[in-house]
């Protein structure tokens, strides 16, 4: 019998891609997004199901979810939604702060929670959650964004003990860069004239080309989260690209000082 996955923020990038993979792997695929009638290119698919889903709407976070359960056992919850902040913190407002946290943390909480019961009723069930390599390293002026994604990694960590005896696992998936349309589409920058300068050299230095020729495509990513659906392992955390590898290793390896201290330098300091 073919397995099923969930998936949400299914509309364009790494979640389409991921639901494009694993169709065509044979399992059955439930996309969800905000907006389906926006959507053409999934629905030529027989085995993807697309559904509503706004991961900060609690009660359609229930009705899809239960809609997907009575429908079809599911094997993995891909909890994939998400946007980026970025831009100095004294430039937020309490509204961007409130819904940064309730699209990356508090949606992938509820969506998870909404699950529980399904998977414990089967006794299986595996979440797999994109959390970004902004969840083990930080940057300069993502200071929003990187609360949310650490609190997801700490989050998953935890939560893996306490599902562990339900036969339930907890997986993160740690991307560095994608090469998609994330900056022009799920990227919001806040502003303030006090590091209008600082906030220049940073960007800078992310739209370096030189920089984005190491990102990966959204395919090679969704790759590896194929390989956590599917590889059987006890494993927590999957870094995902080889940029976000090369970081992490280079944070482990001379530590977190030095590390920031090198991230400093990169962005902040007049070359």
């Amino acid at each position: 019998m073919a397995k099923t996955i969930f998936i949400t923020g299914a509309s364009s990038g790494l979640g389409k891609a991921t639901a494009k993979l694993f169709s065509k792997k044979g399992w059955n695929v439930y996309a969800t997004m905000r907006n389906p009638s926006n959507e053409s290119e999934l629905n030529s698919f027989d085995n993807i199901t697309i559904l509503p889903l706004d991961v900060t709407n609690v009660d359609e976070i229930k009705s899809t979810v239960q809609i997907a359960v009575s429908r079809n056992d599911i094997d993995v919850v891909f909890n994939n939604a998400g946007y980026g902040l970025s831009g100095p913190f004294e430039g937020t407002t309490d509204k961007q702060i409130v819904q940064q946290i309730n699209t990356n943390l508090l949606g992938v909480m509820r969506v998870t929670k909404a699950f529980l019961p399904h998977f414990r009723g089967q006794n299986k069930g595996l979440f797999i959650t994109t959390t970004s390599i902004g969840g083990l390293v930080s940057f300069p002026f993502f200071s929003i964004y990187h609360a949310t994604k650490w609190a997801l990694e700490g989050w998953s960590e935890s939560l893996a003990f306490e599902l562990s005896s339900f036969n339930i696992s907890v997986k993160t998936l740690s991307p560095g860069g994608i090469k998609t349309d994330f900056i022009d589409r799920s990227l919001i920058s806040t502003s303030h004239d006090a590091y209008i300068d600082q906030t220049k050299k940073v960007m800078s230095v992310f739209m370096d080309p030189e920089l984005q020729k190491g990102y990966s495509t959204a395919e090679q990513i969704s790759e590896v989260v194929f390989e956590a659906a599917t590889d059987g392992k006890q494993k927590l955390r999957y870094v995902a690209g080889e940029d976000a590898i090369a970081l992490y290793k280079q944070r482990l390896t001379i530590g977190d000082e030095d590390f920031r201290n090198e991230i400093k330098q990169l962005f902040m300091e007049d070359k």
